[in-house]
C-alpha cells in the first residue's frame, strides 16, 4: 500500500488482526520490507498486527533527493503511525532501522511500547569516510547499487545461506541491485553523521539490543554500548551470524523475538 506525502509515496504493508498488538517494523540499507519473511509466520501466529514500512528510496517508497538525517527518517515513521492510527507500537529495526529507530525513541518515545533493535549503531563510526567514501563513489559513478552488491552479501550473510538457499540469497542481490541511488546515498549520508550516544541514557522506552556475534558492519561493541547505555535494556548475542541473523538464523532470532514481545504484552 502507498501512503502519499508531500508529493512523493511511502510504501507500507499490514498483516495481522487489527485488534492485535501493533509491530513496526524497519529495514536495512539496500533492502526492503522484504527482509523479514522469515518473522512474519511466528508474528502472525501469535496474534500481532504487524506494519512494515519501506524507507525513502527503497522498496516501494520514492527517493527524496539530497543527504537524510536519522531524525528525518524517524519522522517518517512517525508520519506513517500518525497517518494510519497506529496510536502506540512496538518497534524492531535492523541497522539503520536500529539508527532511527533510536531516533524514533528519543522523538517520539510516548509512542513506542517497546523497541527491539538489531545489529545496529549508536553513532557513526570513527573511520565513516574511509569506510563510505569508495562505497558512495562507486554508486556515484555507476548511477546504480549494483556495484556494492556482492560485497554486502558479504557482510550480511554466510556462505551456507547461499549454499543452502540459494534462492532467498538472490532475493536479497536482486534488492540490493535495485534500490534507488538517492536513496542509498541519503541514507549513506544519515549513517556517516550521527551520534546518539550522549542522549541514549535519557530513552524511556523498554529495550532488547540483538545481533549477530560475527557483524562485520555494526560490530557487537556497538551493540553493546547501546545496551549499556539505555537504562534497563537487554542483550542477546546470535553466535555463528552476521549482519541479518533473522536470514541466516531464523529459529534463534525469533525465539528470541517472540520471547521479548510475549515478556512485553
Amino acid at each position: 500500500m502507498l501512503l502519499p506525502l508531500n508529493g512523493r509515496k511511502i510504501y507500507y504493508d499490514i498483516a495481522g488482526p487489527e485488534n492485535g498488538p501493533a509491530l513496526c517494523i524497519t529495514h536495512s540499507l539496500a533492502s526492503d520490507s522484504g527482509m523479514w519473511g522469515e518473522q512474519m509466520a511466528p508474528l502472525l501466529a501469535a496474534g500481532f498486527h504487524v506494519l512494515r514500512i519501506d524507507m525513502r528510496g527503497h522498496g516501494g517508497s520514492d527517493p527524496v533527493p539530497g543527504d537524510y538525517t536519522m531524525e528525518q527518517l524517524a519522522d517518517d515513521v512517525a508520519t506513517v503511525l500518525e497517518a494510519l492510527n497506529f496510536r502506540q507500537v512496538h518497534y524492531m529495526g535492523l541497522s539503520i532501522g536500529g539508527m532511527f529507530g533510536q531516533a524514533l525513541a528519543l522523538k517520539y518515545g510516548a509512542r513506542l511500547k517497546s523497541m527491539m533493535l538489531c545489529d545496529t549503531s549508536p553513532a557513526s563510526p570513527p573511520n565513516a569516510k574511509e569506510v563510505w567514501g569508495p562505497r558512495i563513489a562507486a554508486v556515484k559513478q555507476a548511477n546504480s547499487v549494483a556495484p556494492l552488491a556482492d560485497g554486502t552479501l558479504e557482510r550480511w550473510l554466510t556462505n551456507a545461506v547461499r549454499d543452502k538457499r540459494p534462492q532467498r540469497w538472490k532475493q536479497i542481490r536482486d534488492t540490493i541491485c535495485a534500490t534507488t541511488p538517492a536513496g542509498f546515498l541519503g541514507c549513506g549520508a544519515a549513517i556517516m553523521n550521527f551520534d546518539h550516544v550522549p542522549r541514549l541514557p535519557t530513552i524511556k522506552v523498554p529495550t532488547l539490543v540483538v545481533w549477530g556475534a560475527e557483524d562485520p558492519g555494526t560490530p557487537p561493541a556497538g551493540n553493546r554500548l547501546i545496551a549499556e547505555k539505555i537504562p534497563g535494556a537487554k542483550a542477546e548475542e546470535i553466535p555463528g551470524a552476521r549482519h541479518f541473523p533473522n536470514v541466516e538464523l531464523p529459529d534463534q532470532f525469533n525465539r528470541i523475538m517472540m520471547g521479548w514481545l510475549a515478556a512485553q504484552r
